[in-house]
């Protein structure tokens, strides 16, 4: 229903006239060096310009497709060539229009969110930070992707009360840390599902808030932040069916709770590369749908606890770099038929396993750490190996060593060992 509005000749449906003048207001305000808007003519039918979607029956326009794309790969941190890109404003109103509901600008090189006259003469400039409603209200919305625009200023976050159907948002790459209420204000949309903000300069999750009233989220990344706090007790207190959590790279510290009876469709936990601390609660192995695992360096201590390998949809178990103790056997991996990645790598941990032990995987990739005098034998029966790694490890191969034999099978530079 919703296709890239196309029309006969005899056709007398033409793109809204509204919808065409917001348009060509955006394109008044974008600095185009490349020229990617050469099709947005005030002659020709807005239906028919470049990134536009309308509905075949009414005309209205209810996708804006216009990401950035570019070809050596994206990195927020990295030197990108942009000039191919948009500058220039977002006028609000282009997020305000009446059946909007994709808009997606990724990538470009926007400086700011601007009132502008056809707007509600009491919606202000977004980036100077002054609070923006009542501005008109936009029904449509559910998807906006302003990611990768890394000079786009946005003081605050209170704009999105005029789009209050939004399900999607992607602010990744855009300096957020002025918006301390960031929790408190997305939590206002009830329809959202999938909130990205992925290296937003975040440094604060509202740890002293106890309940965040999110009815509908299914995916929160907040990785690559500056998040200095404890993981808050509001994200172990959703009510909603979330599957997906990425917290890695911020600086959380604390330990995990003994008990998360709300994430019983967790999917995906990233935890890698905060502060994090303390024994890895036994509640994890209760996680049934739980596929990938992320536990890696951070401060965790204390043994695994063996019902991680209860956890028969577990892909990736990874857990390098931390201070855990104790044994780590064949029993912690009973029922991992699905694994195919398994780091697991600790000064003082012990690994002792069956000589005899058949895992009920194969695996693409093993990082373990320290073993010895000789690499465990189960991973002879390992024939998918694309990468093997040993931390604090020492040995050698004898002639005829079924080890000595896998080893050539391996690409020299997918296999490692460190002393």
């Amino acid at each position: 229903m919703f296709t890239t509005c196309i029309h006969g000749s005899d056709s007398k449906i033409h793109c809204n006239e509204k919808d065409k003048q917001i348009l060509l207001n955006f394109k008044n305000g974008a600095i185009d060096l490349s020229g990617l808007l050469s099709t947005w003519s005030s002659q020709q039918d807005c239906c028919h310009w470049y990134g536009v979607v309308c509905h075949n029956f009414t005309s209205r326009v209810t996708q804006l497709n216009l990401p950035c794309s570019f070809i050596n790969g994206y990195g927020y941190n990295n030197f990108i060539d942009k000039s191919h890109c948009l500058s220039g404003d977002i006028p609000i109103s282009l997020l305000q229009m009446e059946f909007l509901e994709h808009l997606d600008l990724s990538n470009h090189d926007f400086l700011a969110m601007t009132y502008n006259s056809m707007n509600s003469p009491s919606c202000h400039n977004l980036s100077l930070g002054n609070l923006p409603y009542p501005c008109e209200k936009s029904s449509s919305l559910h998807y906006l992707d302003l990611s990768g625009n890394l000079n786009l200023l946005i003081h605050n976050l209170k704009w999105h009360s005029s789009a209050s159907s939004l399900k999607y948002i992607d602010l990744s790459g855009i300096d957020l840390r002025t918006e301390t209420n960031w929790v408190q204000l997305m939590a206002m949309l009830p329809s959202l599902s999938e909130l990205y903000l992925v290296d937003c300069h975040l440094d604060n999750m509202s740890p002293s808030l106890h309940f965040a009233n999110f009815t509908a989220l299914e995916v929160l990344d907040l990785s690559v932040n500056a998040i200095h706090s404890e993981v808050p007790n509001w994200l172990f207190n959703l009510t909603c069916d979330i599957s997906y959590i990425y917290l890695d790279n911020n600086l959380l510290r604390g330990e995990l709770p003994k008990a998360m009876p709300n994430f019983q469709v967790l999917k995906y936990l990233i935890l890698s590369n905060n502060d994090l601390n303390g024994p890895i609660p036994d509640c994890l192995g209760k996680l049934e749908h739980l596929t990938y695992l992320d536990l890696s360096s951070n401060l965790f201590s204390g043994p695994l606890p063996i019902n991680l390998g209860n956890l028969s949809s577990l892909v990736a178990l990874k857990a390098r770099s931390n201070y855990f103790t104790g044994v780590v056997s064949e029993k912690h991996f009973t029922n991992l038929s699905n694994l195919k990645f398994l780091f697991v790598e600790s000064p003082d941990i012990i690994f002792d396993f069956d000589l005899h032990w058949i895992p009920p995987f194969q695996l693409d990739g093993v990082f373990l750490g320290p073993v010895g005098p000789k690499p465990p034998q189960w991973l002879c029966t390992q024939t998918s190996l694309k990468s093997l790694g040993f931390a604090n490890s020492k040995f050698s191969f004898e002639t005829g060593d079924k080890f000595g034999v896998l080893y050539p099978k391996l690409n020299f530079s997918n296999w490692w060992a460190t002393q």
